[in-house]
């Protein structure tokens, strides 16, 4: 009986220390095909998950959890990619082993990939880059928790000269005055107008109240021979085009 007893507890320790192993396992020592660079790599960035790509842009992890386990911790206290890359620094900080270095460099990431979408609409002609056009105002726009109301100047060839943030605004409302949309638009010399909102609430349905803002604004722009092309509603991950409609 001791003999089986002593067996027992033998398996018993070695169970509980691969068990540990396993746990506190480094993402280098994992098999190549399950690390987050390498899966990237031989697979493309598409292949990864959100925690996986987080932990790509985290590089190292804390005491105990490597960079995966801290990605998805993170994600999971903010409940979606979206909300951790619109949090303020305070919120950020929160999680132990991120700090201020970690927050700048998530700031720098999303304002690189804002200016890659940008940039096409500097140089090309932005009514045929429709869908880079919504691209660029969802990743300003979405998941904002107040309303933000915005405009893209355009030039003489339908490039972008600038995107400017025109009101900002509580839960479901951003008060927009005409005489100041048109002042700014003057100001950069702008050829036409693209408007922009975001619904808080996620819904890119337009109201009322933004069908009539749409109308006396185009009116007013038009007094100066400045065409609005178009209002885009921003919701979670879609757009509401009042061009696409036939509002405009």
């Amino acid at each position: 009986m001791q003999d089986h007893n002593h067996l027992i507890q033998i398996a018993f320790l070695d169970y509980t220390k691969n068990s540990f192993t396993i746990a506190n396992m480094t993402i280098p020592t994992w098999p190549e095909n399950e690390r987050p660079r390498e899966k990237l790599l031989t697979r493309g960035p598409e292949a990864l998950s959100d925690a996986e790509l987080l932990a790509i842009f985290l590089r190292t992890g804390t005491r105990g959890k490597t960079a995966l386990d801290l990605a998805r911790e993170l994600l999971n206290r903010f409940g979606s990619l979206s909300k951790l890359l619109n949090c303020n620094l305070a919120e950020f900080t929160e999680t132990l082993g991120l700090g201020p270095a970690k927050y700048v460099q998530l700031q720098a990431a999303i304002e690189l990939g804002q200016r890659h979408l940008k940039e096409p609409l500097a140089t090309c002609d932005t009514l045929t880059n429709t869908n880079t056009v919504k691209q660029y105002l969802i990743s300003k726009l979405r998941y904002l928790n107040h309303e933000i109301f915005a405009c893209l100047l355009l030039n003489t060839q339908n490039q972008l000269i600038c995107y400017q943030v025109l009101a900002t605004g509580t839960h479901n409302e951003a008060r927009v005055y005409p005489r100041e949309v048109v002042k700014l638009a003057l100001y950069y010399n702008a050829n036409a107008i693209i408007l922009a909102h975001n619904h808080p609430s996620g819904s890119c349905q337009a109201s009322e109240a933004d069908l009539q803002l749409t109308q006396v604004l185009q009116d007013a722009l038009a007094l100066m021979d400045i065409t609005v092309y178009d209002h885009i509603i921003v919701g979670n991950d879609r757009t509401f085009s009042f061009a696409e409609q036939g509002w405009l």
